[in-house]
């Protein structure tokens, strides 16, 4: 069938020039979010969407498995602050997680803070929480309605008391407590007019550092740096493990490189007054330094300095020419992840190897490997230990298994890791499923690997649906994860769930992240067409059965891909995606992602981005090209990250050049959900129901039916 698409008036009086090219940009009027014209738009879309993704033939089959199969504990490390334990813990379907509290780790449990209290719908989430160091007090960051824009609130750790105390215009912030407890760092931006509720698109600049002294008022804080010459740097604070200094770190965009400032906090004979003296001991953007403990004067970073795959090196602060020397090479071949310092004089390191985890424990004074850690093939998802503490936790996760706690303390006599927790979910059977990780050459040639998890026993005959997902920016590494949505296609709909790792990503560290960004960013795109294509030579698939999906900058590769081969794809799912790459700079935060992207504002740049921008590369009318496959388009009215005007104008614009054309009979549909944003704090009913009608959507394009 055909749709009818709602009208959008198109104003072919807006033009942009840029550098003597000429960009007609007809849907600029959709970038005023409170727009009488805006809001009728998204109504309008919704009134085509909605129904037609509740009426899809899985949806209530889909709703009520994935609600089911949801309904099982989640549980995060234990981590102790002073001489109790804390851990969040969700019961199955709670819209939020809970923070508990126990004197011991086989005491009972008793809840510290439940974010399931503070809104009806779990539309206020925890964003951010900081116990003091001996737990006198605990700083928790709210948002409201997926809102980047944080309000931080303070109370006691014994008694559970509020405190007065109230920090507003927070965003993209540090919280880090001195270790006397008097107050704690924090970032936040200065006054604007206009709202800062999560729906606005101003600019996010000149971000400034505070000292909040606990029991005064915000006004009354210390401002402790600012960067009036730098509008774009953004900066976070970490105390060092013995209290003594205040480590600096200052970013512009998101490149992986920063400046590395301290203070010496015990040379401030009056305390935190005014602007810190600090010290620059880095003071370019030429690599990355991130702290990782210190003796005394001498510290160690995580660093990429000369070092692709990151090392870990030693500065002694004392020394006045303050060279480097290196506490751990960079590895052959393997990127040197996380590493935090434990037991005193321990390191616990974990390096990703074909972007599965190795975890490993050295000694921090002379860098010597003392043991490997078992794991299986998957993530280390988070770990939980601090210096001062002999025991240590961590979370291991993969394709098909939600959670396995480890407890080990290298206080004793033979230390070794003990299952802590671990969770089952009924009804999923691991030995069910089968997960491989393959090998494919993308356009260049370049080796990429991909995941692939499907029942056992699949026959590769080229008749099975895919669910193909991406991201590819950012150097984030898409490691093994548990997701219950894609178990269910793979389960229930007959699917195979694939994950490529494709270029631009931090999977085999700096080389592997430039070679997908700025000019280099189309081997993201080819990366992922050559997966489809892989798929299909294998014969898992043919295209009219893949689905593609990624969100972000995931939805970015989504969207371009679908423009460069609309032939390759059956269904198209692109989440909160960056579509308008001449423009996005100049909204929220967006300024940040030029280190990724580059810019419009300069002249070589702007020929790149024009190339792949998915808003600029859709056809016009009249379409004669291939049909495009069915796209879903999602976002959310507080997306104050990629806002919502980036899916608005593709959307519009794909419904006049594409939606207009005899031949497209796959629907091309925009979910604008409310009182949402980018994804972080969704309350789970809403995650369960966007995950269905996903899912529902590819089930009715690509004829997909439900297997008991």
């Amino acid at each position: 069938m055909a749709f009818r698409y709602p009208a959008a008036r198109r104003d072919e009086t807006k033009v942009d020039d840029y550098h003597g090219t000429k960009i007609c940009d007809p849907y600029a009027w959709l970038e005023d979010p409170d727009s009488a014209e805006t809001v009728v738009f998204v109504e309008e879309q919704n009134k085509l969407t909605m129904p037609y993704l509740e009426q899809c033939a899985v949806r209530a089959q889909f709703h009520q498995r994935l609600t089911d199969l949801y309904n099982y504990p989640k549980y995060s490390c234990p981590y102790k602050r002073g001489k109790r334990y804390f851990y969040f813990h969700n019961k199955g379907l709670q819209n939020q997680d809970v923070l508990y509290v126990q004197d011991s780790l086989d005491g009972p449990a008793a809840v510290f803070f439940d974010p399931n209290k503070l809104s009806e719908d779990g539309t206020v989430a925890l964003k951010m929480g900081r116990l003091s160091e001996e737990c006198e007090y605990f700083a928790y960051g709210l948002s409201s309605s997926g809102s980047d824009w944080v309000t931080v609130h303070f109370m006691r750790a014994d008694d559970l008391t509020k405190l007065p105390d109230v920090l507003e215009r927070v965003k993209f912030s540090c919280l880090a407590w001195t270790h006397d407890a008097k107050g704690i760092f924090y970032n936040c931006y200065p006054s604007q007019a206009g709202k800062t509720d999560g729906t606005e698109t101003t600019c996010n600049l000149n971000q400034k550092l505070y000292y909040h002294v606990i029991g005064t008022k915000q006004s009354e804080d210390i401002l402790v740096a600012e960067f009036p010459d730098h509008p774009k740097w953004h900066s976070s604070v970490t105390i060092s493990d013995d209290g003594r200094y205040a480590v600096l770190s200052i970013t512009e965009g998101c490149e992986p490189v920063n400046q590395l400032w301290y203070c010496d906090l015990q040379q401030l004979p009056n305390g935190i007054t005014g602007l810190l003296p600090w010290v620059k001991l880095v003071d370019n953007f030429k690599a990355q330094y991130s702290y990782v403990t210190n003796e005394g004067s001498v510290f160690t970073f995580r660093s990429n300095l000369d070092a692709p795959r990151y090392c870990l090196i030693n500065a002694d602060l004392q020394k006045a020419d303050q060279q480097w020397t290196t506490l751990l090479p960079q590895h052959d071949k393997d990127v040197l992840g996380f590493v935090s310092c434990l037991n005193q004089r321990h390191l616990l390191v974990n390096y990703i190897h074909d972007v599965k985890d190795i975890l490993q424990v050295y000694e921090l004074a002379t860098g010597k490997l003392l043991r490997d850690l078992p794991l299986d093939v998957g993530t280390v998802a988070s770990v939980s230990c601090k210096k001062q503490h002999s025991e240590f936790f961590y979370k291991f996760t993969s394709f098909t298994t939600p959670g396995i706690i480890y407890h080990c303390d290298l206080g004793d006599p033979n230390p070794e890791p003990k299952v802590f927790r671990e969770v089952e979910v009924e009804g999923v059977k691991q030995s069910d499923y089968t997960t491989t990780q393959v090998f494919y050459p993308s356009k260049d040639g370049t080796m990429i690997p991909m995941f692939l998890v499907h029942t056992k026993g699949l026959k590769q005959d080229g008749t099975h649906p895919v669910f193909l997902y991406g991201y590819g920016g950012f150097e984030n590494s898409i490691q093994p994860y548990y997701n219950t949505a894609n178990l269910l296609f793979v389960r229930h709909l007959g699917g195979i769930l694939a994950v490529a790792n494709i270029r631009g990503g931090g999977e085999y560290g700096l080389t592997w992240h430039k070679a997908g960004t700025l000019g280099n960013k189309q081997n993201c795109f080819d990366d992922f067409q050559c997966a489809a294509e892989y798929l299909i030579q294998e014969k898992y698939t043919t295209a009219s059965r893949i689905a593609v999906n990624g969100a972000s900058n995931g939805g970015l590769l989504v969207g371009a891909c679908v423009n460069q081969r609309p032939d390759l794809f059956g269904c198209a799912v692109a989440e909160v995606g960056v579509m308008d790459m001449l423009k996005f700079h100049k909204f929220t935060i967006g300024h940040a992602w030029t280190t990724d992207y580059g810019c419009s504002d300069d002249p070589e740049q702007f020929k790149w981005l024009i190339k792949y921008s998915p808003l600029h590369n859709l056809p016009s009318p009249p379409y004669s090209g291939p049909p495009y496959p069915a796209v879903l388009l999602l976002t959310a009215d507080h997306d104050d990250r990629v806002v919502p005007l980036h899916t608005l104008k593709y959307c519009a614009a794909l419904q006049h050049g594409v939606g207009s054309s005899p031949g497209q009979r796959q629907p091309l549909m925009v979910r604008v959900d409310t009182r949402s944003g980018h994804g972080a704090g969704k309350p789970t009913a809403k995650a369960i129901l966007e995950d269905t009608h996903i899912f529902s959507f590819i089930a009715e394009t690509l004829g997909l039916s439900w297997k008991k």
